[in-house]
């Protein structure tokens, strides 16, 4: 009977043990992911090592997608990423990113791609960026979403409120920038790559509805509308002192944060970087943490946000999951320590209840009885 019991608290010890060891790698990331929630860089860094713990292949297959569809930022993104980690890639591979990545900083291409900024005013990449900000810098293309949302509004149709909140706050940023001999550029770059991603769809569901109420609290409708009345291109001046007037700029915090916001990670990562991420944010705080990852990762950041999308900024699903590894790690713990200290008692009290017959044979076998080893044994 007591052999079995040891036998039964040896197999507890046993199962206990492989069941802790089986869950410990799981519970371990699970637990530094865990911990990270609130730091984006920790975050990130953690769930790409997962990442590509589960696929090799990963980073040199989406360099041939990003080659494909000729966005030449997220394919250097990723070389950057390979090489922080230590990942080796096919020489020829990364010849044809260098050589798309030369093609692409031309003086001829950037020149296009100014051009094509200042005229559309769309943003993608560094060179229409620089072409869109001189148009709003030159106060055109913000004039021209103010007049043409204003006059949607006077006319009773639909009007883009978040356009006309952000084209008003520009206005009013470029004064300021102006005066300031580009002090606070950042943010007027960040003002313009909002509008340009609400314009052509890039802005997320989230991160829209939440802009849309403050902007529509950052324009004195009545005083727009009596500026656009006498608005005109072609009195800049004049157009943007009425408009500006209608700013209310106490009401601007949530909007001129969100923009600083964008304007951080567009300077680390890049135009496509700064639509990235207002495609995947959900609100001002994703974008906040998107501009410390920024910080952190500068040109990798596109490649971690293309792997991980908002799972990169913040602990978005998986937190039941990932604390039911943690759990499983600790009831296997506690239970191989339990297993440990029942099969230390048993072996305890048996090897005493032995040394107990020895002594007891001894003492039978000193008064000469000899049925003493059989009623010990018995």
């Amino acid at each position: 009977m007591k052999r079995r019991r040891i036998g039964l608290a040896l197999a507890a010890v046993t199962v206990s043990g492989a069941a802790l060891v089986a869950v410990w790698p799981h519970a371990r990331q699970a637990g530094a992911i865990l911990a990270a929630q609130d730091d984006p860089v920790e975050l990130s860094d953690l769930q790409v090592d997962s990442a590509l713990r589960n696929s090799q292949n990963i980073v040199a297959d989406q360099i041939e997608a990003a080659l494909a569809v000729h966005d030449t930022g997220l394919a250097a993104s990723f070389v950057d990423l390979a090489r922080s980690k230590n990942i080796s890639l096919p020489d020829d591979l990364v010849q044809r990113v260098n050589e798309a990545v030369a093609e692409e900083n031309t003086t001829s291409h950037f020149a296009r791609r100014f051009a094509t900024g200042l005229v559309t005013g769309n943003a993608d990449d560094a060179g229409s960026l620089s072409g869109t900000v001189a148009g709003d810098l030159f106060v055109f293309g913000d004039i021209r979403d103010v007049v043409r949302e204003s006059k949607h509004l006077v006319m009773g149709e639909d009007t883009d409120r978040l356009v006309l909140g952000l084209a008003a706050a520009g206005l009013a940023v470029t004064a300021a920038t102006y005066v300031s001999v580009g002090g606070v550029a950042p943010l007027r770059a960040g003002l313009t790559l909002v509008k340009d991603a609400r314009k052509v769809g890039r802005l997320g569901e989230g991160l829209t509805e939440w802009a849309g109420r403050s902007a529509r609290e950052v324009v004195d409708t009545s005083v727009l509308q009596d500026a656009v009345s006498s608005a005109a291109v072609t009195r800049p001046t004049q157009t943007v002192s009425a408009i500006t007037a209608a700013f209310r700029a106490e009401k601007a915090g949530g909007l001129v944060r969100l923009a600083k916001d964008v304007g951080r990670v567009s300077e680390k990562a890049g135009a496509r970087g700064a639509l990235d991420t207002l495609k995947i944010a959900e609100g001002p705080e994703d974008v906040a943490r998107a501009a410390r990852l920024a910080e952190a990762s500068g040109g990798k950041t596109r490649a971690i946000l293309k792997l991980l999308g908002r799972g990169a900024l913040l602990l978005a699903a998986g937190a039941f999951n990932l604390s039911w590894w943690v759990f499983g790690a600790l009831f296997a713990l506690f239970s191989l320590l339990a297993s440990i200290k029942a099969t230390t008692e048993r072996v305890t009290q048996s090897v005493i209840d032995h040394g107990k017959r020895r002594r007891l044979r001894r003492q039978l076998a000193s008064l000469g009885n000899p049925m003493a080893g059989a009623a010990v044994n018995g």
